[in-house]
C-alpha cells in the first residue's frame, strides 16, 4: 500500500508538466490546482479501500482529460435551454414568456453600456427610473403614472404597505386566491402590516357586503382577480364599476390586482377572454397591478399603473428601492411594452402571442416534422402517432381555458422503456421537455418557440 502511496504524482510536477502548463493558461492556477488535489484525495481513498490505484493515474493523458471535462462543466450555466413541449405556453417552471428580439436587444444593449437609466439627458439631471416606462404606460392605458417593481406579488406587497399598514382591507372571500408555491394573498396582507376584511361568501358577494364592512379604519377596497380558477354555477361579484362607486362615496380607493394583465382584447384574437388593464383604468380603479411576463409577454416585473398622487406616494416608499427593477428588466419590459404602439404587428413580433395564435394546419405541419425526425432516431420499440391536444395558455394564467393544439405522442409496450426515453430527452444538451399522460409522452407543438433548433437537438439522441 505504501508502494501505491508513493507512485502518485506531485501537484507541482502535473502544473510543470506539457499539459499542465497548457492548463494553467485557460483555467488559470486556483481551479487546475484545486481539481487536481481532488483527484488525488480520491486516488489515496480507493487506494485505503481497495489497495489499488484509479484507471485514471495510468496515464496522464486520462488524468488531464477529467480535469478538463470538470472544469469545463464548471463554466458552464446550470439554468440551460429547454425545449418546452409541455402545451403550456407561459409555463412557470420554465421561465414563462419569451422575451422579443427587441426586447432581447435592448436588454443586451442596457449590460454592454453604461446607459441613462436615472439621467435626463436633455435636462443634465437627475431622472428616475420609472419615467420612460411610466409615459408609455400612460399613453397604452390611460393611466395618470405607473410604479415598476420586480413581480406583481411585489406590486400588491407595495400598495399594501404604502396604504394600508395598521389598517384594514376589504376582499370578497371567493377572491382570496393562492398562487404559484403556496403563496397566499392573505399572507402578503399579513406581511404589509395590515388586517383582512373579508366579506361575501366564497360564490357569492354583493355590494351591501362591502358597505356593511366599511369602519373608519378602513384602507381601501380590493379586487383580485382570480386569473388560476374560475367559480362558476350559483355565483355574484362585485364590479370595478361599483366597487368604484361605493370608494367615492366613503373617499375610500380601489385597488385591483390583475395578475396576469393583458394590453390587447384577446377574444379578438381568437383566445379566450380576459380583462384589460384599460379597462379596469377607464372604470376609475385607483391603482392596477399585473404582472410584466404572462400575458404582457415581457420580463419578470411588477407594474403598477393609476393615479399619480398615489403612485407617487409608493414611489417614495423604502419598500419601492427594495423591490425596483434594474437596467436589464427596466429595458427589456420598455421594448415589449412599443410593441403595443403597433397592434397591428403583436402576434408577429411578441413570442407568447405568436405562439398562442399559430394556426392549427402549422401545428400539423410541424407535428409531421417532429415525428419523421423521431422516426429515424428512435428504434422499434416505440409507436408513434399524431394526436389532437389541449394546450394551456399557462400554469398560472388562464390554467383552465384551453388551446386547440396536435402533439407527437409516444408509447411503448414497456412503461419502463417510456420512462427511460423521457429521462434521454431531458439528459441532451437542450433538455426536451414533454408531458406524460395517458401511459404516453405527449409532445406539444403549440408551446414550442424554436422549432428548427428542435430538430436539430432530436438528430443528437
Amino acid at each position: 500500500m505504501h508502494t501505491l502511496f508513493r507512485s502518485l504524482p506531485s501537484i507541482d510536477k502535473l502544473l510543470n508538466s506539457p499539459q499542465g502548463v497548457g492548463f494553467l493558461e485557460k483555467f488559470g492556477r486556483t481551479a487546475v490546482t484545486a481539481e487536481l488535489r481532488l483527484l488525488l484525495e480520491q486516488a489515496r481513498n480507493q487506494i485505503q479501500q481497495q489497495q489499488r490505484l484509479p484507471d485514471y493515474l495510468q496515464n496522464s493523458e486520462q488524468i488531464w482529460s477529467l480535469v478538463e471535462q470538470k472544469l469545463t462543466q464548471n463554466q458552464q450555466v446550470a439554468m440551460k435551454r429547454v425545449f418546452n413541449l409541455t402545451g403550456t405556453v407561459l409555463h412557470t417552471n420554465l421561465g414563462r414568456g419569451l422575451w422579443s428580439a427587441q426586447a432581447v436587444k435592448a436588454a443586451t444593449t442596457a449590460m454592454r453600456n453604461n446607459v441613462a437609466l436615472e439621467f435626463d439627458i436633455a435636462q443634465g439631471k437627475r431622472s428616475h427610473r420609472d419615467l420612460e416606462i411610466s409615459q408609455l404606460l400612460q399613453q397604452l392605458t390611460g393611466a395618470e403614472s405607473a410604479c415598476i417593481v420586480n413581480n406583481n406579488a411585489a406590486a400588491v406587497l407595495l400598495m399594501l404597505a404604502t396604504f394600508a399598514q395598521g389598517k384594514e382591507v376589504i376582499i370578497s372571500r371567493g377572491e382570496l386566491v393562492e398562487i404559484g408555491g403556496a403563496f397566499r394573498i392573505p399572507d402578503i396582507m399579513a406581511q404589509a402590516g395590515c388586517k383582512l376584511v373579508e366579506v361575501g361568501t366564497t360564490n357569492r358577494t354583493h355590494l351591501r357586503d362591502y358597505r356593511n364592512a366599511i369602519t373608519e379604519n378602513t384602507a381601501f377596497l380590493m379586487k383580485v382577480h382570480s386569473s388560476n380558477f374560475h367559480i362558476q354555477g350559483f355565483t355574484a361579484s362585485v364590479s370595478e364599476e361599483e366597487l368604484v362607486a361605493l370608494g367615492k362615496e366613503f373617499n375610500l380607493p380601489v385597488i385591483t390586482d390583475l395578475g396576469s394583465g393583458s394590453l390587447v382584447d384577446l377574444q379578438a384574437l381568437g383566445l379566450p377572454a380576459e380583462p384589460m388593464v384599460q379597462q379596469k383604468v377607464a372604470a376609475g380603479v385607483d391603482l392596477v397591478s399585473f404582472s410584466g411576463d404572462k400575458l404582457l409577454g415581457g420580463p419578470q416585473a411588477g407594474v403598477i399603473v393609476g393615479k399619480k398622487a398615489l403612485i407617487d406616494q409608493l414611489q417614495q416608499h423604502p419598500l419601492k428601492r427594495v423591490l425596483r427593477c434594474d437596467k436589464v428588466i427596466l429595458s427589456g419590459l420598455e421594448a415589449t411594452l412599443r410593441h403595443y404602439l403597433f397592434p397591428e404587428r403583436l402576434c408577429e413580433d411578441l413570442p407568447t402571442l405568436h405562439l398562442l395564435t399559430q394556426p392549427l394546419e402549422t401545428l400539423q405541419i410541424k407535428a409531421e416534422q417532429l415525428k419523421n425526425a423521431l422516426c429515424k432516431r428512435l428504434d422499434s420499440r416505440y409507436f408513434l402517432q399524431i394526436e389532437p391536444s389541449l394546450a394551456q395558455i399557462g400554469s398560472g394564467a388562464l390554467p383552465s381555458e384551453t388551446l386547440d393544439s396536435f402533439a407527437v405522442t409516444i408509447s411503448a409496450p414497456n412503461q419502463t422503456d417510456l420512462l427511460a426515453l423521457d429521462t434521454q430527452f431531458k439528459a441532451l444538451a437542450s433538455p426536451i421537455i414533454g408531458r406524460i399522460a395517458q401511459q404516453k409522452i405527449w409532445l406539444d407543438l403549440r408551446s414550442v418557440a424554436e422549432f428548427d433548433a428542435l430538430l436539430t437537438e432530436v438528430e443528437t439522441l
